[in-house]
């Protein structure tokens, strides 16, 4: 991590409204082995945009001000979801409402944005040739395989035409690296000597994390989620993840993962705050890296099993669907 990411961090460690403890002066509880102590299950939900708006320039927290102003705004934006779908057209099932969406952060530490760096707070900019491709809940989009986002599809031809939440391969939300999102916005972390495993609530994604000197997979051994290998950095727990496979993005809509070097830091700073701090390294798709910062605040739950499409029958469904429609249409045809 550069210079200038860990001082934005550390800083963001200091601005805890609703909270006396500072990241300079917590020191987390210790588990049996001396590590510090990150287990149990952690909300990483929030209303922060990813990328700064503009008028923010390169301010990184929201006056009091601006909060109450915000929560106002989301207020009404939510009376207006509502509304919206009440007066949608009665033969189509829709989408989302607000009633299923889990998107307020419970923590009072409410940043301009997730991103951290660039100090603008946005996206660098994308190399040249990096491949581009936006799904979505609403009709498919033109485009060919693979399919490397998550929601929506290029067509109903077969399964390999879905995006990778459609398929439960990838969640939308658990990464790595997990932002919020809709809703399932919970993780956890087990631990022990020389392992940690990083538990996500959406597609129940299991990171088994090793903590020793072991080696990396080979270069040419890709998976979805990559190789993960982590050490301790003092209190933080740091992960460093390679050999992503390239069937995913590398992050929202650009490029694919083939490259993409991930570093993930989790520092508990106070008694229900985790700082889960992540950067993104991929010369193929950014022009520079960029990191990002998302608070998750402990929660006296568990996690429990995550049945993605009720059971696969949603793409069972989805391509039944279009075969209906292809027999109808030959049949009027005829």
């Amino acid at each position: 991590m550069n210079t200038l990411s860990k001082a934005l961090f550390l800083a963001g460690g200091l601005a805890f409204t609703g909270s006396l403890f500072a990241a300079d002066v917590y020191v987390a509880p210790r588990n049996e082995w001396g590590q510090p102590d990150l287990q149990g299950v952690w909300n990483f939900s929030s209303n922060v945009p990813f990328q700064r708006p503009a008028q923010f320039g390169e301010r990184e927290f929201m006056t009091d001000d601006e909060i109450v102003a915000m929560r106002v705004r989301l207020a009404e934006a939510d009376a207006a979801s509502d509304q919206a779908v009440a007066s949608s057209d009665p033969n189509s099932p829709g989408g989302y409402n607000d009633f299923w969406v889990e998107s307020a952060g419970i923590t009072d530490r409410l940043r301009t944005s997730h991103v951290v760096y660039p100090p603008n707070g946005r996206l660098p900019g994308r190399a040249e040739g990096a491949v581009v491709q936006f799904g979505g809940l609403g009709p498919d989009v033109p485009g060919q395989r693979p399919v490397r986002y998550t929601v929506g599809g290029i067509a109903k031809d077969g399964p390999e035409d879905r995006g990778l939440s459609e398929r439960c391969i990838v969640g939308f939300n658990d990464g790595p690296p997990f932002m919020p999102s809709l809703y399932n916005n919970n993780v956890q972390i087990f631990q022990n000597h020389d392992h940690a495993v990083i538990l996500t609530e959406m597609i129940h994604n299991a990171r088994i994390v090793p903590l020793d000197d072991r080696p990396p997979l080979p270069e040419e051994i890709g998976q979805w989620t990559g190789d993960g290998r982590g050490y301790w950095d003092g209190d933080t727990l740091v992960v460093v993840t390679k050999n992503f496979n390239g069937l995913a993005q590398s992050f929202s809509a650009f490029g694919t993962s083939a490259e993409k070097v991930l570093t993930e830091r989790f520092t508990r700073v106070d008694e229900v705050t985790v700082d889960y701090e992540w950067t993104i390294e991929d010369p193929a798709t950014f022009t520079d890296s960029f990191t990002a910062i998302v608070p998750m605040t402990k929660v006296a739950g568990q996690l429990y099993e995550y049945a993605c499409h009720e059971g696969n029958y949603g793409m069972v469904n989805i391509l039944r669907g279009q075969r209906m429609e292809e027999l109808r249409a030959s049949e009027g045809a005829n």
